[in-house]
């Protein structure tokens, strides 16, 4: 499942951060009180006596590099708009719907591109770096974990780093498409009026009317990000290869992640039947929490690094 270099953003030199939210982006992450520390003494044993720990992380790890999310309680896309991400179905039917996808695209994503890791996602490359890590397997398209240098890595829903053709299968990485757009888009300008979590943002619809979405380069076929969006399924070959790695492991840890979509909770189910211990880190309550014993509910980025490795 390792993707070519040409497609993946590039690793950053982030130094250790603190864990501490800068004012920027604690708007788009939910409250947590003070969690005891027989919780994190709790969680200092799971990760200690795991040898090849599976972890399966979500949309909570990233919001404390300043990308929303959907589900959050009161910061959540859900919570403070009527707005529904695209579904799958409506992009591949409607070119009417596919230029207003790219156009919002187009304008949001020189900021969400810019996004860096946090303190979480260091952490868990620094313990695939000390063999503690067996497996990642991100529902975020963010591409964090990449730019963390994480290496054994799954993207269960792909990355918006990247784009694919629907009609010839061919892959280009997103900042190149970007390149495109400006160039069949000279002077056109549009005012942004909230940022979404998936890389694009909120535009009336008079703003995208005479915005021009090029064909794919190849065949002259119709472009998507390489994502899974909403009513699509995850391809089957890649959640074969996740139960693989789920069946090498010892252990499960969910951070940041609700699971409130299947693609993820499914990994949660399997491990149940197969007895792995399981913890979670998560703020607030999750589909799987009847299925461990250990629940940490606060920041990933005030957890994660605090967990000493041996």
């Amino acid at each position: 499942m390792l993707l070519s270099c040409r497609y993946l953003p590039p690793p950053v030199a982030v130094g250790r951060c603190a864990s501490t939210i800068q004012a920027g982006v604690r708007q788009f992450v939910p409250a947590s009180g003070s969690f005891d520390s027989s919780a994190l003494e709790q969680l200092q044993a799971f990760i200690s006596q795991a040898s090849r720990l599976f972890v399966i992380s979500g949309a909570g790890l990233s919001t404390e590099s300043g990308i929303p999310d959907y589900r959050s309680e009161g910061v959540g896309l859900y919570a403070r708009t009527n707005r529904r991400p695209m579904q799958h179905s409506e992009f591949v039917r409607s070119e009417k719907s596919r230029q207003r996808y790219w156009a919002r695209n187009y304008v949001g994503w020189p900021q969400f591109s810019s996004h860096q890791p946090n303190s979480a996602h260091l952490a868990l490359r620094d313990w695939e770096e000390k063999g503690k890590l067996h497996w990642l397997v991100t529902q975020n398209v963010d591409a964090l974990h990449l730019k963390a240098g994480q290496q054994r890595l799954t993207e269960l829903h792909g990355s918006t780093h990247r784009v694919v053709c629907l009609d010839c299968g061919e892959l280009t990485p997103r900042a190149e498409l970007q390149k495109r757009f400006t160039a069949l888009n000279p002077g056109w300008e549009a005012t942004a009026c909230a940022v979404a979590p998936d890389g694009d943002v909120f535009l009336e619809e008079e703003q995208v009317l005479n915005f021009r979405v090029p064909a794919c380069n190849a065949c002259g076929g119709v472009l998507k990000p390489e994502v899974t969006f909403f009513g699509d399924v995850v391809n089957r070959n890649t959640v074969h290869f996740v139960h693989n790695k789920l069946a090498e492991s010892d252990a499960v840890l969910v951070a940041g992640s609700s699971l409130q979509v299947f693609s993820g909770y499914r990994f949660l189910l399997a491990a149940s039947e197969r007895k792995l211990p399981i913890a979670i880190v998560n703020i607030g309550a999750t589909r799987a929490d009847h299925l461990t014993d250990i629940r940490v509910s606060a920041r990933c980025g005030e957890v994660l690094p605090a967990i000493k490795l041996s």
